[in-house]
């Protein structure tokens, strides 16, 4: 069951979320405010799985809210306005609903959230299993075992990801996030938006590439550091 929260300061936004609500049977609501302040101290102390929250609010945004919590949910943003998208992905919410909130748009938003906890419950599985050797992708309607040993690199496009091993290319619907956070770091790194490498096959480093056999591999300004310093500096022979 989905732990939910719902946060507007309008009450007949909250009635026409919390209808929206009711149409899902494994989303349980537990508690909906119409002050911040409230739901603050209310996420604090208690277990949530999803916040949907309201961004323009009296005494405190539901932008600023996010940031004041430590732990925050994953978090839908409704607004009546879509000048605030950005700020909100950039805070790491799953979806962004524009009022009135249709019902097919909510369960859009939901299916997303749905599919987010699932992957983070099996990534915590995941990294409870010692010694893993192998995962599976879902492509084409059935379940592709992948050796980690053969994954070269991944190439991220936009809700898909392109898995290359040593003999093929496996495409599956998952973004760059969520298979970033599935695989063993000591293995694999992300060097850009869209790359991630396996640290085991590479052949050379250059100023802002990276080669995996004969691919080069581009290194964002943003990991460029982060890489360098703890998969090649580390391992670099002094004179």
């Amino acid at each position: 069951m989905i732990k939910t929260v719902i946060v507007d300061d309008e009450p007949l936004a909250r009635e026409g979320l919390e209808l929206h609500v009711q149409e899902v049977s494994d989303i349980e609501l537990e508690a909906q405010f119409g002050h911040p302040t409230d739901a603050v101290a209310f996420l604090e102390k208690n277990e949530v799985d999803l916040l949907f929250l309201d961004v323009e609010m009296p005494d405190m945004s539901g932008i600023d809210l996010l940031k004041s919590l430590q732990s925050p949910p994953l978090t839908v943003l409704t607004t009546a306005y879509t000048d605030y998208a950005l700020e909100g992905f950039d805070l790491g919410v799953i979806d962004y609903l524009v009022k009135p909130i249709r019902i097919e748009r909510f369960m859009a938003a939901v299916n997303k959230a749905r599919e987010y906890l699932r992957l983070k419950e099996l990534s915590d599985q995941t990294e409870q299993m010692p010694d893993q050797d192998h995962i599976f992708l879902k492509a084409d309607r059935k379940y592709v075992k992948v050796f980690l040993e053969d994954i070269l690199y991944i190439e991220g496009m936009k809700d898909y990801v392109m898995v290359y091993t040593e003999g093929s290319r496996i495409i599956t619907a998952m973004n760059m996030k969520t298979i970033n956070s599935q695989l063993d770091s000591s293995r694999f790194v992300r060097v850009s938006k869209s790359y991630i490498i396996n640290v085991s096959k590479i052949v050379e480093v250059k100023n802002n590439a990276v080669m995996i056999k004969d691919n080069e591999i581009p290194i964002g300004k943003k990991y460029k550091e982060h890489f360098l310093d703890n998969y090649i500096k580390n391992r670099l022979l002094q004179r």
